[in-house]
């Protein structure tokens, strides 16, 4: 199946909190979808991987993306080497994606910071017809996707550009409260975290407000980019 656009994180619930709307947008005009996990999140202070992989698979059916796949890396340990590399090869070869969207450059957890650059360098080099590579038997095709979008996480990075997602908040703040585990729970006995406050959760709503204030609409979700943003004509602009 070719995609049209691969979003990666290096846990699940990474790709909803960072451009789930944007995801669901994309979607309802007809575009071709999937998620791609680095890991299954078995460190994380809440839950656990056998939980964590069921709610990504309510995430995915809510956003309607047309798979997800989890490389099952190790959550905190992963490196940016050849070994990682060739996996996350092997998947873009596969999906053919024309955009991907990927963890921020910069980030409060380390595991961010370094998928966004491990994936960064997969999509270089996964253009290089000398690197071999085989999937179900079938020698791979070389492919790179034509822009590396990075999504924007705990920090406030300065986007290079927001997505208007005024119409489609409420399906992002429903994929990312498919993860009861991780979020804010008044009932929850586990012990707390920095992502299972209120304040957390109230702030993925009021960044996407502030954000959409800016740029004169409801709601927006930003990117940082690897090369100029261009445009085709000046009234592409809103």
């Amino acid at each position: 199946m070719k995609l049209d656009i691969l979003a990666i994180g290096a846990h699940p619930d990474d790709v909803e909190l960072g451009c789930g709307a944007t995801i669901a947008k994309e979607i309802s005009l007809g575009k071709k979808i999937g998620v791609l996990d680095l890991t299954r999140g078995e460190l994380g202070t809440r839950g656990s991987s056998e939980i964590r992989k069921k709610e990504a698979a309510k995430a995915a059916k809510i956003l309607g993306v047309s798979i997800r796949e989890n490389l099952a890396f190790a959550d905190g340990f992963f490196l940016n080497d050849k070994e990682h590399q060739l996996k996350i090869i092997k998947r873009i070869r596969k999906y053919k994606p024309e955009i991907i969207v990927c963890n921020a450059i910069d980030d409060r957890h380390i595991d961010h910071s370094k998928g966004s650059k491990l994936v960064s360098d997969a999509c270089f080099l996964s253009g290089l017809v000398k690197i071999e590579t085989f999937l179900d038997g079938q020698k791979q095709e070389a492919w790179r996707p034509k822009q590396v979008y990075h999504y924007i996480q705990w920090k406030n990075i300065e986007p290079d550009f927001v997505v208007d997602i005024s119409e489609f908040i409420e399906v992002k703040m429903n994929a990312v409260k498919a993860y009861d585990s991780q979020f804010y729970n008044p009932a929850s006995k586990e012990p707390s975290s920095p992502i299972s406050s209120k304040n957390f959760l109230d702030s993925v709503l009021y960044r996407a407000q502030d954000l959409g204030r800016l740029v004169g609409v409801d709601y927006a979700e930003g990117f940082t980019t690897e090369r100029y943003v261009a445009v085709k004509s000046l009234d592409n602009l809103i």
